[in-house]
């Protein structure tokens, strides 16, 4: 018996929940999963509350089964995760700042998206005053000779988003680094509270503006899983077209950027020009560079004519004509491998315990993809291979995504090919019904979980971006490094401050 079948035994089944089930455990069950995430028997894929009740998303990856553990808490209280399973701790705390709902024995309360500046405290919630003078944040601090910090942001220098980064160096290496985020905060939880799809959907689609295709197809699936709809095979084959197409522009961004902290901005303007072909590209063939709002409940938005199509095999062309030149450019460059090879290693073991997926895991040994596992169309249909490193460093961070670039291309190719005429969207009932989704952005998986009510509304929607699990294991991957080395680790990482802070 798996161990999530262990755990699910004698729970009592949501019968509603789709495509993998959902158990309403007690508490001996939920402390049992605890062991099994402490002991690496399973992989936690996220942790969220509700008004009387905390849900927690399981992976046992050698069998691919895949789980949602509830546990009502009607005093406020549950068995904090994270005090025996540390990826769970920002979680737990914000479920603490949302709904007041308590993680009893967690070793970190502090407060982690409410800076005190909301109106109110518990917001989804009890609901409470907040105090009008804010306390500070208790940074964690470092004992040893000679030790100073440095603190950067939350206003950075270039055009992004706000996270503050608080170092403690030895003269230029880093001893600890500890981020402090959640100034990008939205309330897309409370907004998604009683909307119509349609809304919900571009909400979904908004949490981050890099990731609107995968956000949106996260959302779609979850909807779909919990209503029991199937898109068309064209829906399909169009919604992985762009995908691929948001994968391409992004990972040639951050090949440029990345090389681009390394003083190599020859790297960066090439891949800048050919991201710019992607979403002139995009643009021409969907209406919106991002694509944004055209992967929807039921299908897609948007259709691509023969001049589209035609558009998309050029591109193709051109990237295959055009970028094989760049990796050549950078393994030649000395002085670039310099600065990435065995700089900000992260250790597999540290990946392996958060479940880090994208690149980030990709980088360290982790060969987890959600367009394999666990799978959906038209990914089941298509031919790719998932690129691994094993370093860990920024250098194969850089190799993943540039591996990724070749396989995308394969990806845009066949859906191409096998694109036929059909519909679009298929038409969604009004009734309610609780679904999850796991889909690949190109940071790495992004969960999507929803209830719907009887009237079809939202009643509860929960979002997990793959940097919930990612920024910690920057933390991580910086200590040792030099000061002057944090732009190009936090680079290769690129998690995201908008997914993170919802």
């Amino acid at each position: 018996m798996s161990a999530l079948a262990a755990l699910m035994r004698d729970a009592n089944r949501v019968t509603s929940h789709q495509p993998w089930p959902r158990v309403v455990v007690k508490r001996q069950a939920w402390s049992a999963a605890i062991d099994d995430l402490s002991q690496r028997r399973l992989t936690l894929l996220s942790l969220w509350g509700e008004a009387a009740a905390v849900q927690m998303a399981l992976l046992d990856e050698p069998t691919g089964e895949i789980a949602v553990l509830g546990l009502d808490c009607p005093d406020g209280r549950f068995p904090s995760v994270g005090a025996r399973h540390s990826p769970a701790q920002r979680l737990e705390r914000t479920i603490a700042d949302l709904f007041g709902i308590v993680a009893e024995g967690a070793g970190d309360v502090r407060p982690w998206l409410d800076h005190g500046r909301w109106a109110m405290r518990q917001p989804l919630g009890a609901r409470v005053a907040s105090p009008e003078s804010p306390m500070p944040y208790a940074f964690l601090s470092a004992e040893g000779e000679g030790l100073h910090q440095i603190p950067v942001g939350p206003v950075h220098a270039g055009i992004i988003e706000p996270g503050h980064f608080r170092f403690t160096a030895n003269g230029e290496t880093v001893v600890r680094l500890e981020a402090r985020l959640g100034y990008v905060h939205k309330g897309i939880d409370h907004l998604m509270a009683g909307a119509e799809l349609e809304t919900a959907a571009k909400l979904a689609g908004r949490t981050s503006g890099d990731s609107t295709v995968a956000y949106a197809l996260a959302f779609a699936r979850a909807v779909e899983a919990a209503l029991a709809v199937e898109p068309p095979p064209r829906a399909h084959l169009l919604r992985a077209l762009m995908a691929e197409l948001e994968r391409l522009a992004n990972h040639l961004g951050d090949i440029g950027a990345v090389c681009n902290d390394a003083a190599f901005a020859l790297m960066h303007a090439h891949c800048g020009m050919l991201r710019e072909q992607v979403l002139r590209t995009a643009d021409a063939c969907f209406g919106h560079r991002l694509m944004r709002d055209r992967v929807v409940p039921g299908g897609v938005a948007a259709d691509l004519d023969p001049s589209g199509q035609a558009a998309v095999g050029a591109l193709v062309e051109l990237l295959r004509g055009r970028f094989p030149a760049l990796p050549r450019l950078y393994d030649n460059t000395a002085s670039l491998l310099d600065r990435t090879v065995t700089t900000g290693i992260l250790r597999p073991d540290l990946v392996r315990q958060f479940g880090a997926g994208g690149y980030v895991g990709r980088g360290s040994g982790r060969a987890f993809d959600a367009r394999r596992l666990p799978g959906h169309a038209p990914y089941d249909r298509l031919d790719f291979t998932v690129p691994v490193q094993q370093e860990g460093d920024v250098h194969a961070r850089l190799r993943i995504r540039m591996d990724e670039v070749e396989q995308s291309l394969r990806l845009v190719s066949q859906c191409l090919a096998r694109l036929a005429p059909g519909p679009l969207r298929a038409e969604l009932p009004r009734q309610p019904g609780e679904g999850m989704a796991l889909v690949e952005g190109f940071r790495g998986d992004i969960l999507a979980w929803i209830r719907l009510g009887p009237d079809g509304r939202v009643a509860r929607c929960h979002l997990r971006d793959p940097s919930w699990f990612q920024w910690p294991l920057l933390e991580a991957a910086i200590e040792g490094n030099i000061v002057a080395d944090f732009p190009l680790c936090n680079k290769s990482f690129n998690c995201s401050y908008s997914g993170h802070d919802l």
